[in-house]
């Protein structure tokens, strides 16, 4: 399996994630997991944009990571959190697509 397939995965598992958050009813146990998720899906993309040299795609995923880091989080009304998950999870769903390495890179996994 290619980083690309291996990225695609884990942004996958991410963007559902943001949007069963925006479903009423869940304990706070799952929004914590949700950070989780999210924070170490973003840090991956990070550090795999930073190891590719794609630094623009770096400064975003790495501020995705800041916003929903589970260590010091940061805390926002549940409206300004839907919101949030609804534009996250737009733009994983475009780095999907998007945010491509390089073939040479597809068998190092």
């Amino acid at each position: 399996m290619g980083l690309n397939q291996n990225k695609n995965i884990v942004i996958t598992i991410s963007i559902i994630f943001l949007f069963l958050a925006m479903l009423e009813g869940w304990a706070h146990g799952f929004f914590t997991l949700l950070r989780c998720v999210v924070f170490g899906t973003s840090a991956y993309l990070t550090w795999l944009a930073y190891n590719h040299e794609k630094e623009g795609w770096s400064w975003i995923f790495g501020f995705i990571a800041l916003l929903f880091n589970p260590i010091i989080p940061i805390y926002l009304y549940r409206e300004l959190w839907v919101i949030i998950d609804l534009l996250v999870a737009g733009f994983l769903i475009i780095s999907i697509f998007a945010f491509q390495l390089p073939e040479e890179y597809e068998n190092e996994s």
